[in-house]
């Protein structure tokens, strides 16, 4: 198993995100202790109501992902996640391809549906039409991707003779599906490089509008329901699961069975988010769980 640091939320309206510490030095240190990636999670227009009853603040992450990428050599750079229908699929693919091309082809774009209906009033998106939409834009990223000229009318939009370069170092750029609905297992079975599902009490199900995945029981079952849809694809599917911090010197075992048990049931990358206190907490739980679970 892989593990990749989230750079942490701050919950609420009040102090600033980046009272966690600076991005790069973070990441330069996550790198030099032996993580696998790096990550920034998205909301660029949250209510203030949202924010007061537990929401976090985000930075851009393709922007704070660019800047991880000047800095690092080794990790790979994840949007956990991207929420698609906020943008244009074009602009979308745009930015992907060029944190994929300036980080040397380390860009993986975690993409989801989203959730939050006022956001989506916000940056004058259709919330009803959010998964028609984030179908589209898979069919666009694949298509701008390859740096070829190609047509394609949308709903609101209509490409005629594009051709997107520079191409991006990867190709295809891997897409991560965030979500346990059985449509988003279908969307990586047939379309994705992996999956994101989402573990935690039913509350949280509610909150992100998706099913409910509440033990490890529940991700076994969806894991097998995974590998039936995809056939020969699912051995290269990437299943990436968050897992809580908790406090690596004391709850080591605990977390190195939880671990274990992901990795039993597929699982290939870990996320690991760090603590909203203020620095250096997060510089040290970069080096106390790399040195608890990730030399070992």
């Amino acid at each position: 198993m892989r593990f990749i640091f989230q750079y942490p939320d701050r919950h609420g309206a009040g102090g600033d995100l980046l009272d966690a510490g600076p991005v790069t030095e973070l990441a330069q240190a996550a790198e030099r202790a032996g993580w696998d990636g790096f990550a920034f999670t998205e909301h660029p227009a949250p209510t203030a109501r949202w924010l007061d009853a537990g929401g976090h603040q985000t930075l851009d992450p393709f922007v704070a992902l660019g800047a991880v990428a000047a800095a690092t050599s080794r990790l790979r750079l994840l949007t956990y996640l991207a929420v698609l229908p906020y943008r244009n699929p074009l602009m979308l693919a745009k930015a992907a391809a060029t944190v994929d091309k300036l980080s040397g082809g380390r860009f993986v774009l975690g993409a989801g549906a989203g959730y939050l209906k006022a956001e989506f009033f916000a940056v004058g998106a259709d919330f009803e039409d959010r998964n028609a939409r984030f179908d589209e834009a898979l069919d666009v990223l694949e298509l701008h991707w390859r740096g070829q000229p190609f047509s394609y009318r949308g709903r609101d939009f209509e490409a005629r003779e594009v051709v997107a370069l520079p191409r991006p170092v990867q190709q295809p750029i891997p897409i991560w599906i965030g979500g346990n609905a059985r449509l988003t297992l279908q969307r990586v079975a047939e379309r994705g490089q992996g999956w994101m599902p989402l573990l935690g009490p039913p509350s949280l199900a509610s909150t992100t509008r998706t099913a409910h995945l509440g033990s490890l029981d529940d991700l076994a079952r969806s894991v097998g329901r995974l590998r039936e849809m995809a056939g020969d694809r699912f051995d290269a599917l990437d299943i990436t699961v968050a897992v809580p911090a908790g406090d690596p010197a004391r709850d080591a075992e605990r977390q190195r069975d939880q671990l274990g048990r992901l990795a039993e049931l597929g699982a290939t990358w870990a996320i690991v988010g760090g603590p909203s206190r203020p620095y250096p907490a997060a510089l040290e739980l970069i080096d106390a769980y790399a040195a608890a679970h990730l030399h070992t």
